[in-house]
Formats: structure tokens, sequence, C-alpha cells
């Protein structure tokens, strides 16, 4: 084992990524405004949704193939989904449920009902509050409404933090106690992962659903320096930071870029987060802008095939409803995960070096007895053989990443006429990686491992066949 494959996952990141696709619900102040970015000490009167149904919600959200959901509990503007002790400006003073409302309450327990694993959101600015900007005042106000959060509603799978930080009344630049933000979490739900501006969870860096050519979770641990996600975060509601694509940073942990890094490693892995519309909170003048379902399907097909997991927000309407457009794209995108992975095609699997174990027959998921080959294998590989020449248009590899990512290349031959040749090649694996190509008929699919940084261990091999 070398410096490189010496970094692992905790268990709580083994946990999240594990969970692949999950989904975030923009709702609050917002919505009843039209805006993305209020500006606080909006009326309370103002939110009254009166259709609101954590239900629909949820089950929109599940029959898309998600495993969560992340609830937006407070935006910038400071207005809270939660009757909170420490401020009057949250659901408790808004006709809603006659001030007896609960949002996050519905949620999680919309969740759990659905068996969907429940997060929050928090947004560390407060246009709202006056104490932002007056340094451990504020801290202990949100470290307080954090409290609250982590001990109200159950299990937390995680806590999303954004850099969003703005100058308060006083006009003091409020620095985040970013440390003690974190201890709460650990203390209060050890389980939950911190994303963003968080150790546990990297931002892929855009809004877009872009991903990098290859994702590597063993990064430099400078990543994890929550004032430089910060920096690169949106810092005014302009519209056009939710579709920018950074052309920096799109090698973060190859054997080049980590040289010198070595021994200041971290298990970083990433989550490519976007919008199923323009905007983060629901506007009627984007209901005829909704994504379409393959634009969709190919975002969540670079982000679970590439190493990643995928957030994908979705808001309800002023009434509390999710608009039947998105329900509809939402259940399409469902049907054409399922269709997707329906089309794993069997085979027989054989392997370079090693016993194969249950690698084939792994997907989606991992196996139990993963695939190591001899460490005197220099090319090692798993070739699937089918009983019959088949379609093949995917090849989905996943590492058992409790041993790290150690995967530095990977090549998918097919075999014709006794012929094989190349269909795809990469270079990061992880968790997963899922290879598409022109659909081609073969009667075997070779996975070849030319470069790795130890012996490689994989879990899962799969050849996934075109829709018919």
């Amino acid at each position: 084992m070398n410096a490189l494959t010496a970094i692992r996952p905790s268990a709580r990141q083994l946990a999240w990524q594990a969970m692949e696709f999950y989904g975030f619900i923009h709702f609050g102040m917002n919505t009843m405004t039209d805006r993305e970015w209020g500006e606080g000490h909006d009326d309370p009167a103002l939110f009254d949704p009166d259709k609101l149904d954590a239900d629909q919600w949820v089950r929109a959200l599940k029959a898309a193939g998600m495993t969560g959901v992340i609830l937006t509990a407070k935006h910038h503007d400071g207005f809270c989904l939660w009757p909170s002790d420490v401020t009057t400006y949250s659901v408790a003073s808004s006709p809603w449920r006659d001030g007896q409302g609960d949002v996050v309450a519905e949620v999680a327990e919309a969740a759990r009902r659905h068996g969907l694993k429940f997060g929050v959101y928090l947004s560390p600015w407060d246009r709202t509050e006056a104490s932002y900007g007056g340094g451990a005042a504020y801290d202990d106000f949100y470290v307080a409404q954090l409290t609250e959060l982590l001990t109200r509603y159950g299990p937390v799978f995680t806590v999303w933090l954004d850099g969003a930080n703005g100058e308060g009344p006083n006009g003091k630049r409020q620095v985040y106690d970013w440390e003690r933000y974190y201890a709460v979490v650990r203390e209060l739900q050890p389980d939950a992962v911190i994303n963003v501006c968080g150790p546990d969870v990297r931002w892929c860096g855009n809004e877009a659903g872009d991903t990098r050519p290859d994702e590597w979770s063993v990064v430099p641990r400078a990543l994890q320096d929550a004032e430089r996600t910060a920096d690169r975060s949106q810092k005014a509601d302009d519209g056009t930071f939710s579709r920018l694509v950074r052309s920096d940073e799109r090698d973060l942990g190859s054997r080049a870029a980590l040289a010198g890094h070595e021994h200041d490693l971290v298990w970083y892995p990433a989550e490519v987060n976007t919008s199923i519309r323009p905007g983060w909170f629901h506007h009627r003048a984007e209901d005829s802008l909704v994504r379409p379902v393959e634009e969709l399907f190919g975002i969540y097909l670079r982000a679970v095939g590439g190493n990643s997991c995928f957030l994908l927000n979705v808001p309800p309407a002023r009434d509390g409803l999710l608009p039947e457009a998105d329900v509809a794209v939402l259940e399409g995108l469902g049907r054409r995960i399922e269709d997707f992975r329906a089309r794993r095609i069997e085979a027989t699997a054989t392997v370079s070096s090693g016993t194969p174990g249950d690698v084939a027959i792994a997907w989606p998921g991992g196996g139990r007895t993963p695939w190591k080959p001899d460490e005197s294998d220099s090319l090692p590989g798993v070739t699937l053989t089918f009983a019959r020449p088949r379609r093949v248009e995917s090849v989905a590899v996943g590492e058992d990443i409790t041993r790290g990512q150690r995967v530095e290349h990977v090549v998918v031959r097919g075999r014709r006429d006794g012929r094989w040749t190349t269909l795809a090649e990469a270079n990061a694996v992880g968790h997963q990686r899922i290879l598409t190509f022109p659909p081609v008929e073969v009667d075997a699919v070779l996975i070849e491992l030319p470069q790795f940084r130890d012996t490689p261990v994989v879990a899962r091999v799969a050849a996934i066949g075109p829709a018919s």
C-alpha cells in the first residue's frame, strides 16, 4: 500500500456514496416573493402555501430514483421553515397552519414514510438576523439553529453548507467559525456528511451539472478549505452562475496533480449539483423551461457514472405543490434510469488472475466478494462472455473503495468474429465509472486495467445494452 491508496473513506462517506442520487428542495420566502436571493425582512404574512404536501414532493423524488431529500430549512433571507426558538422570523409568525406549522417536520416525516433519507441546508448567511457580522454572537445564533435542526427531526444524512457571505447591517463581514459548526454536527449527527463547505463531500465546482473528465476522491487537503470553496461560490443573484462552468481545475487527483502532496491527502469525493429549472426556487416564468428527461439522464449518467453523487434540485411552487411538468419529468427520469439498469446483459465472468467473486452480478450496487488480481498480474482484466452476440452501448465498472481508489486507467474492448476492438477508455474509476459508446454487437467484453496505484480491487462490472 502506498501513500495514495492508504487514503480511505469514512463510514459516513461510504454510506453517502452508495446513495448516488438524491434531491434538493428549495422552498421558502423566496418562493412567495418570486426571488432567488431575498433581502430579508419580508412580511411573514406572505408565507401561506395553502396546498403544501410534503408527501407529494417526496413521492416525486422517489419516482425519479432518488434515495434522499435535502430541504432548505433557511435560505439567505433568514426566514426559517421551522419554529426556531432564537428568532421570530419563521413559520410561527406566518398564517400558514395558523402559525403552528413546521415544514422541516413535515418533510422529515414524509421522507421516513417513503423510505428516503433526510438532510438539511442551513444558510450561513442571514440577511435578517441583527447579529450577522458580529462575530461570535452570530456564531452562537447559527449554532443554536443548527442544534434545533439536528435534535428535533430524527436522523440526518447530510448538513449541506454553502459559503454564501454578505455584509451585515453594521457593515461587518461575518467570519464563520466553520470548525465549531462541524463539531456540532459531529456531536449531534455523527453519521451525517457535511457537504461543500465541509470536510466530507466536495462541490464539483459548478451548478450546471457539468462533470470533470475524471473525478478523483483522493485530493490535496487544501481543497477542504471552506473559505476557498466560498470564494468560488456564487456572489450575487445575477442569473448567470447556475450555468457557468469553469475551465480551470479539471484535474484534481491524477498522479501528476498530486505530485508534492503525497503526505497531505484526504478522501474528499465529489457531488454534482444542479436544478431541474434555470433557478433554484420556483418561478412561474420558468414553467416552460423544465429540463427534459434525456438531458437530466445524461447528467445522471456522467455524475453517478463518474465517481460522483448527483444532487438534483426540484422547487415547489407558491401553493406548496410541485408543478405537474416537473413531476412528469421526474417520473420519466425514474423510468429511464430503471430501463437502463434493466438492460444489464447476463454474462459469464472470467478474470486474468485470482477468482472473479461476484463482480459480474453485482450491478447496480457492489459485490460481497470483490475481485482482486494477483499482485504479479501486470494487465488485470475481467472478460464478460455472452451466450450469444449482443448489442452493447455501455459498460459499468466499480472499485471496492473501502480499499481506496486504485485504478488509473481502464480500457473497454469488444470481441466480434474473434477480433478485439477498443470501445472506450478512461482514467479514474472509484465507486463507479460508466463508459458509453456507439452501440456495437459483440459476443464478449473485456475490461482491462493497464494502470493502477496498487493492485486493483473490483466490486462490480456490467455490460448494458441499448434501448430497444
